[in-house]
């Protein structure tokens, strides 16, 4: 089975993470929230702009047992921009309903040693007449090699996006 990569579409999304995180005043409304789990840590990058009024929200657990604490911005940036540097990511497809039994766990497990995001990204730019949104879960690896060895050890490849542009109704790139 043939997997899609998403190097180019994660490194276009850091561009825009970036140019929001810099820039907010850019942007006519955004509503993002970005969870990182990554070798037993969570960072969650939470922010939305609606009728002028900004919120913010940026936490983490450093483990599985630990409780979640407000970090600061630029420390949940960080992380984030981190992992979209990696080398190659895949993405969970969403649809996961046909999916039962013992074996469930197993093949949605992503592993401790792959850095996951779920990304929810919607905005408007200042000037633009539409608003664009998206909504993935991403799998990140250091190169192709990685990628590779992750989807063959899955016991179920089908769940990872195979033809791009991804359109349903639980996960899409920018609509």
């Amino acid at each position: 089975m043939t997997v899609a990569r998403y190097a180019d579409y994660m490194g276009d999304l850091r561009v825009l993470l970036g140019e929001l995180d810099k820039e907010p005043d850019r942007f006519q409304t955004f509503d993002v929230h970005i969870e990182l789990a990554a070798a037993g840590k969570l960072i969650v990058y939470e922010t939305r702009k609606r009728k002028g009024q900004t919120d913010s929200l940026y936490y983490g657990r450093s483990g599985p047992g630990d409780d979640s604490r407000q970090i600061a911005q630029g420390v949940a940036f960080a992380a984030i921009d981190h992992f979209m540097t990696l080398g190659q990511f895949v993405a969970l497809d969403g649809n996961l309903g046909n999916l039962k039994g013992e074996r469930t766990g197993e093949i949605l497990s992503i592993g401790a040693q792959y850095p996951s995001c779920a990304v929810s990204f919607a905005y408007r730019k200042k000037g633009q007449p539409m608003a664009k949104a998206m909504f993935m879960v991403f799998v990140g690896f250091n190169d192709d090699e990685d990628a590779e060895h992750y989807v063959a050890a899955l016991p179920d490849p089908s769940v990872l996006v195979s033809n791009r542009p991804l359109r349903s109704d639980k996960v899409y790139e920018w609509k």
